[in-house]
C-alpha cells in the first residue's frame, strides 16, 4: 500500500463567480481501520485563503504548522495578509526545499484574490504547481472525484449553488472509496464572508 493512502483523504476545491469552495472528508484511519470521524483536511490560513492537505496525516500537520508560521512572519513583515498566488509559490518552495526527503502530502490551495478572482492551485509532493480555472482535487479516490467534478461543474455558479455542487461531488466521490468518507466539511469563501457547513455522509 502506498504511503499516500495510509490514512486516506479526499479534497475538492471548485471555483464559482466571485467565490471559491473547498471541502474534505472527515475520516482518519490507518489503512482500512477507521480511528476517528472528525478530522478535516482543510485548514484556514486567513479569511480569503484555505489550504487542503491530503496524504500522510503526520506530514500534513507538520506542513500546515510550518506554512502557518511562514504566513505569520509574512504578515508581521508586510503588515497585510498574503495573496493566494504568492502563497502558492511559498508552498511550492517549502516543498521543493525537502525534495530529497519530501513531505508525503499533496496540497490544494483555494482562495480569493483582492479583486474577487478565484484562485485554485494544486501540487505534488515536491511542489510542481498546477493552477485551474474550474476545480482541483486531491486524495485517495481521484478517478471518481474527477468524474463527478467534470460532469457537475459549470461556469458562473453562485455561493449556494457552488456549495451544493462541491458537496455532491465530494459525497458521491468518497462513496466509491473505502479509505475516505464518513461525512465532510465544506468552506465557501466569498468577498464578505466564509460559509462553513458540515456534511453528513454514509457512516460505513
Amino acid at each position: 500500500m502506498s504511503i499516500f493512502t495510509y490514512n486516506g483523504s479526499a479534497i475538492v476545491a471548485m471555483a464559482g463567480k466571485d467565490c471559491v469552495a473547498i471541502g474534505s472528508d472527515l475520516r482518519f484511519g490507518v489503512q482500512l481501520q477507521t480511528i476517528t470521524t472528525d478530522t478535516p483536511k482543510v485548514f484556514k490560513i486567513h479569511d480569503k485563503l484555505y489550504l487542503g492537505l491530503s496524504g500522510l496525516a503526520t506530514d500534513a500537520m507538520t506542513l500546515y504548522q510550518k506554512l502557518l508560521f511562514r504566513h505569520n512572519l509574512y504578515r508581521l513583515r508586510e503588515e497585510r495578509d498574503i495573496k493566494p498566488t504568492t502563497f502558492g509559490h511559498l508552498v511550492s518552495s517549502v516543498l521543493y526545499e525537502r525534495r530529497f526527503g519530501p513531505y508525503f502530502s499533496a496540497p490544494v490551495i483555494a482562495g480569493l484574490e483582492d479583486d474577487g478572482t478565484p484562485y485554485l492551485c494544486g501540487m505534488d509532493t515536491i511542489g510542481a504547481m498546477e493552477t485551474a480555472k474550474d476545480f482541483m482535487i486531491s486524495g485517495t479516490s481521484p478517478e471518481s472525484l474527477y468524474g463527478m467534478c467534470e460532469s457537475m461543474w459549470r461556469e458562473g455558479m453562485g455561493p449556494e449553488e457552488l456549495f451544493e455542487t462541491v458537496s455532491q461531488c465530494l459525497l458521491s466521490g468518497v462513496d466509491r472509496d473505502a479509505l475516505a468518507g464518513w461525512g465532510g466539511v465544506v468552506h465557501v469563501i466569498t468577498k464578505d464572508k466564509v460559509i462553513t457547513r458540515t456534511l453528513k455522509g454514509r457512516m460505513d
